[in-house]
């Protein structure tokens, strides 16, 4: 069988999905399985054994506007796949895979494009499933009878290659990291889906400086293209210096640099899933959006939040005072991080 999987668009979607994908390749260990991606998310899948290949959704060059999307569904068509399981919600996807003539099409019906589909599948109603999103994609292969149930998973996982663990640590290194410091942390600052979801600048400044002042850590600044302005301004902000590779990495470079630090702390993002699903202890900051839906798929992970009214809200941003965000202290994340931290097992050596 060769079976087309249309891959979600956001990386901390990419990364809760990967249960499904697993759930896949368990049940059809023989298929060649392909995935189709963003460019953003598809170094995420590479060396992870989920599929035989990836296929790049080049949506600003070759695959651009609807004279592009046709090119992409005569390329998809040229490989005759038969079965296709859209991850991804939209109509665009479902529309690729009937233009594709793929034999069976697989995906929730949503977004009007349920005639486009071969097996339409009903979404879920609150309280159908578990609240975390990555049951929601495991229900969909339950629903369409590829799956008897719905396993119970407290780990995500994402294989680092030996040869990145090294590259990693060489780009480090090149960016001010010191071979001796008894702990790195990692800070991610950004968040893609909007400004409501972010800690202020301020407060990662200060935290900064006051991990640096008491543990001798090394903080480097992670974040996408467009987060390199916020991770400039903690940098610009703090009085001793951090290690600044916000925009400086491509997202297969991503896990094997987190997995080269001790800790994590940032907002509910990708680059939070992806940290928790190389291993790293997590804190994890929430505002606007809901933990229950979007924890960081581990056991090794501390929610720091402050409960306001409005809060979950999820909106991009604030329309009001952003509350949910600005009362949570610098002492309540460092006294999260330094749990972790203290029990040493976590520092380099």
């Amino acid at each position: 069988m060769k079976l087309f999987v249309r891959a979600t668009n956001w990386v901390g979607d990419a990364v809760l999905s990967l249960p499904a994908l697993a759930a896949l390749r368990a049940r059809f260990p023989q298929a060649e399985i392909v995935i189709l991606a963003r460019p953003w998310v598809a170094g995420l899948y590479r060396g992870q054994g989920l599929a035989d290949r990836l296929l790049v959704f080049d949506h600003n060059g070759r695959h651009r506007g609807w004279r592009g999307l046709e090119r992409l569904a005569q390329e998809l068509r040229a490989e005759r796949f038969e079965m296709a399981i859209l991850l991804q919600n939209a109509f665009q996807a479902a529309w690729l895979a009937w233009r594709a003539a793929m034999g069976e099409r697989i995906g929730y019906a949503r977004d009007g494009r349920s005639w486009l589909l071969t097996r339409a599948v009903p979404v879920p109603r609150t309280g159908e499933i578990p609240a975390h999103e990555h049951f929601y994609y495991l229900e969909l292969l339950r629903r369409a009878g590829l799956l008897t149930e719905l396993p119970r998973i407290e780990q995500v996982r994402l294989h680092v290659d030996p040869v990145a663990r090294e590259q990693a640590e060489q780009k480090l290194r090149q960016a001010g990291a010191r071979r001796e410091a008894p702990l790195r942390v990692a800070l991610a600052p950004g968040a893609a889906y909007g400004s409501a979801k972010c800690w202020p600048v301020e407060h990662y400044a200060a935290l900064a400086d006051r991990l640096i002042a008491r543990f001798d850590a090394d903080v480097i600044l992670f974040g996408a293209p467009t987060e390199r302005e916020v991770a400039e301004r903690i940098a610009a902000a703090m009085r001793a210096r951090s290690i600044l590779l916000a925009g400086q990495t491509q997202i297969e470079e991503l896990p094997a640099l987190l997995a080269a630090c001790q800790l994590f702390i940032g907002n509910d993002s990708g680059a939070m899933h992806v940290a928790a699903a190389v291993g790293l202890p997590v804190v994890a900051i929430f505002g606007p959006t809901d933990p229950d839906g979007t924890a960081p798929l581990t056991t090794r992970w501390t929610l720091v939040r402050e409960p306001v009214p409005c809060s979950p809200c999820f909106l991009r941003h604030c329309p009001i005072d952003h509350r949910c965000m600005t009362r949570i202290h610098v002492d309540a994340v460092l006294a999260a991080a330094a749990q972790w931290i203290e029990r040493g097992v976590y520092r380099c050596g």
